[in-house]
């Protein structure tokens, strides 16, 4: 049995499935139909993909592995037993012999006052449809707005946390506002622009990837116009705008939160040992005292061979392949194979900045600009599991014709609250903008 389908997930279905050859029964339980690709996630909010370019299904890619929808909220590791809520509420229970915890990660929180009642995550789809709706919306807003001062409150867009995430969702977030603007007659007339804030307490963007990253993201976005303010943090947010801890308050009605994530809550309730919130595992992915348990991705704490002493970051590269080597070490322990450590160096990393610009350092190379963009796109078309077709002719479409900006309407803001279990999810909706 293997518990979520994120990277770590997926993938260890996928290699389990490969494996065995019909010859095990693999039960895949995960809250919905579709494996996400979290990184293309960015360019689904600014409108470049549409959303299920980058949800693969699971039962069309996974032959052999039997889906259950399901929430898994309760672990038996003494009767080898899950229990799960499914889509519709109802309660099931299902039995294990091995078992792959694959949870994955939600929004981390911090306790400010007011950002759990008004800023807004990226971690799930309902998450990106939401934003794609909200700035769209905020745009055509501040376009009837009669007082100035509220037209700028609706066209500033605050991002916290300069990682990963945070830095491209600034980076398409302020070339998809510029389209929305460009096409609207009464914005254009007033020379208005949408104005961007990138907020976070490291001293540079990326602080955790290599500088020269952090640099030519840097030089991108300032070019573009987003402000970027280091060593600064958020003190207080309201309905209104966010104060720093500067002093400045930045009127608002945009508090996108990227500052990182934390384990999904299952991990805590099981009541096993734990790292910086992670499930403790050895080298071969197994949970110490329990041999028929595996964990992997960000729910685990595993240690990074690489580097003594430390454990591996929370990222899809590391995720990935530790799906695959738990499904190998799962596979060795029914006598397929042999059961092998996990060890991986990174092979580099890739950061779409939108339209023609990227940073990348494949191989620890060093690239920027339209090369660094070809290489970002082909990495990415590499290692999705689906879709790829679609994907390209998507960012075929986007790069010789306008931007579409319509808001659906279909995720409002109370459907995807920041403290929640279950990002991938949105909450019936109830909250009015």
């Amino acid at each position: 049995m293997i518990v979520g389908a994120g990277f770590a997930g997926y993938h260890a279905a996928r290699e389990l499935s490969r494996t065995a050859r019909g010859a095990a029964e693999i039960v895949l339980v995960n809250p919905n139909d579709y494996f996400l690709y979290l990184p293309l996630l960015p360019e689904v909010a600014a409108g470049v993909l549409e959303p299920r370019r980058v949800s693969v299904s699971l039962t069309g890619t996974l032959p052999g592995v039997r889906l259950v929808l399901g929430h898994v909220d309760t672990v038996d590791l003494d009767g080898r037993r899950v229990e799960y809520a499914d889509p519709e509420g109802r309660r099931g229970a299902l039995d294990y012999d091995r078992l792959v915890l694959s949870v994955g990660s939600v929004n981390k929180l911090l306790p400010i006052p007011g950002v759990a009642e008004h800023a807004h995550g990226f971690r799930g789809m309902p998450e990106a449809l939401y934003l794609r709706d909200h700035v769209t919306r905020q745009t055509e807003l501040a376009s009837a707005a009669t007082d100035p001062d509220e037209r700028a409150a609706r066209l500033t867009f605050v991002v916290v946390g300069a990682g990963y995430t945070g830095t491209e969702v600034a980076a398409h977030g302020v070339l998809f506002t510029d389209a929305l603007v460009r096409r609207d007659s009464a914005l254009r007339a007033m020379g208005v622009r949408a104005r961007w804030l990138l907020v976070d307490v490291a001293p540079r963007l990326l602080p955790g990837l290599d500088e020269r990253l952090s640099r030519t993201a840097d030089k991108v976005l300032r070019a573009r116009g987003v402000e970027i303010l280091t060593e600064t943090s958020v003190k207080e947010a309201t309905s209104e705008g966010v104060r720093l801890d500067s002093g400045e308050f930045v009127a608002t009605r945009s508090l996108i939160w990227c500052v990182g994530v934390r384990p999904d809550p299952l991990v805590e309730a099981m009541g096993l040992p734990t790292e910086h919130g992670r499930l403790c595992v050895d080298e071969y992915l197994n949970v110490p005292g329990r041999p028929e348990v595996f964990a992997c991705g960000d729910a685990a704490a595993v240690p990074d061979l690489t580097r003594p002493g430390e454990i591996t970051p929370m990222t899809a590269q590391h995720a990935q392949r530790q799906g695959r080597t738990a499904a190998r070490n799962v596979a060795a322990g029914y006598g397929r194979g042999t059961r092998r450590p996990y060890k991986h160096h990174d092979l580099g990393f890739t950061v779409d900045l939108g339209g023609v610009q990227a940073a990348a350092d494949p191989l620890h190379i060093p690239l920027s600009g339209p090369l660094a963009n070809a290489v970002t796109r082909g990495y990415h078309l590499a290692a999705m599991p689906g879709n790829r077709i679609r994907v390209a002719a998507d960012w075929l479409l986007d790069a010789v014709l306008p931007r579409q900006g319509v808001q659906l309407g279909l995720v409002r803001s109370g459907s995807v609250p920041l403290d929640t279990e279950m990002p991938e999810i949105a909450r019936t909706p109830y909250d009015r903008n």
